[in-house]
């Protein structure tokens, strides 16, 4: 008997300053699917959080700054071993003067567009930064 797969919603920050584009590499893991992966910041939605809210609250927690959300792109499905992450990348901007912290992370990074091919990203995030690359060069 298969059992079934927690889906877990979540949300990542594209947020994007000058040309460039912050991105986090997660903590080191028990799990190589994740451990030192480069992802979006951001986190589960709570329940009765908008996309928007969740964004702006996980972005708080992890890296103490204000964003504002211009834009969600599509929702991304991704099975990973344990569970199934549905995803939506926030295009976002910083809102007044804060600098990003890295508080969670083992590191944060502005990164230009040629770069991010180059990172070892979390799958499903993998899957994400060609719509954002993509977003930008309209």
């Amino acid at each position: 008997m298969e059992l079934t797969k927690r889906t877990i919603r979540v949300v990542g920050a594209a947020i994007i300053d000058s040309g460039k584009i912050l991105v986090a590499q997660r903590p080191i893991s028990d799990k190589d699917y994740k451990s030192l992966k480069w992802e979006f910041p951001g986190g589960k939605v709570e329940a009765g959080e908008t996309e928007e809210t969740a964004i702006r609250r996980e972005i708080r927690e992890e890296l103490d700054c204000e964003i504002a959300v211009d834009m969600l792109l599509p929702e991304i499905e991704h099975e990973y071993p344990d569970f199934i992450l549905r995803m939506i990348i926030c295009i976002c901007h910083l809102v007044g003067p804060t600098t990003p912290k890295c508080l969670e992370h083992n590191a944060i990074g502005w990164m230009t567009l040629d770069i991010l091919s180059d990172l070892d990203w979390a799958a499903a995030d993998a899957r994400c930064y060609p719509m954002v690359v993509d977003y930008l060069n309209q």
